[in-house]
């Protein structure tokens, strides 16, 4: 069911147990613009359907907010235009090439190139998959792009991020709406999940400069202003008290920093952190 955040912007929240991140529908007078595809042929038919229950304008546009396959293996379901920024587009040519037959999808779980979660999705989720070949963008854009749905801007920026190379955020300054996609998340890294301590602070400020209180996150749905300070916060904190490998130093110069103990979150991110520095060292 999808859920109205205005009269003009709706989504469909994320669903864990089938590794389905939101989804975004943005209207305007003469238009709509879709945020992610879904992560199947049968997430994109769900999202649909409840679109059709709605009374707003044609879907025009869609925009992929990184080239994660949970947010872009619904794409051949919709007649729209595509928009990716150049990054992603060149990480989606890898999977335009791939084959989806069982035995094809086996070779690349095996290959370490998909996941077993990916392989079990795809093979329920995506029928006919003997002919099956995801579609090309439409749109390829460089740092930034404007879209007007009809008294209804966009602005599509790609934005250095902790979860992937490529991320992309779209924001609607007349509602103070911006969807995050999955940026402000870590990745994971010959199997060490972790933070991009580099990128963490010009991410935050890359988001900071839209006046935004309401926040749509890849697998959250949403949160408001405050809920993002507590999150930013934390991160900030956590970062800042790792300068080494160390965990236990690094959980020492957090007490001394903030003459407290980490929550639970911010030790989260300190172990992140931590790993970050490992991976850098390997």
């Amino acid at each position: 069911m999808l859920n109205k955040l205005s009269d003009t912007i709706y989504y469909l929240p994320n669903q864990d147990d089938k590794d389905r991140p939101t989804l975004g529908l943005v209207c305007g007078d003469q238009y709509s613009l879709i945020i992610d595809s879904g992560n199947s042929a049968q997430h994109a038919h769900d999202f649909l359907r409840e679109i059709e229950k709605l009374n707003v304008p044609p879907v025009k546009y869609m925009v992929i907010t990184h080239a994660h396959w949970d947010h872009f293996l619904g794409i051949n379901e919709f007649d729209a235009t595509i928009i990716v920024n150049s990054q992603t587009n060149e990480l989606l040519k890898k999977w335009r090439n791939y084959s989806f037959d069982d035995d094809s999808l086996r070779a690349y779980v095996s290959n370490n190139e998909i996941s077993s979660m990916c392989m079990e999705i795809i093979q329920s989720e995506i029928p006919n998959r003997d002919r099956f070949q995801l579609r090309s963008p439409d749109v390829i854009f460089e740092d930034a792009l404007t879209i007007d749905l009809g008294n209804k801007v966009c602005i599509i920026e790609r934005i250095k991020a902790t979860h992937s190379d490529d991320s992309t955020i779209i924001y609607i300054p007349d509602e103070k709406v911006i969807f995050l996609g999955d940026c402000p998340y870590g990745t994971t890294t010959n199997s060490l999940f972790h933070y991009k301590q580099s990128l963490l602070l010009p991410m935050i400020e890359d988001i900071q400069k839209f006046d935004a209180e309401m926040f749509l996150l890849g697998h959250e749905s949403i949160c408001d202003s405050n809920e993002m300070n507590i999150f930013w916060e934390e991160l900030t904190v956590a970062s800042q008290a790792v300068k080494s490998i160390s965990l236990e130093n690094a959980v020492e110069c957090f007490k001394l920093e903030n003459n407290r103990d980490p929550n639970d979150n911010e030790l989260f991110f300190i172990k992140a952190f931590v790993n970050d520095h490992i991976i850098q060292s390997q």
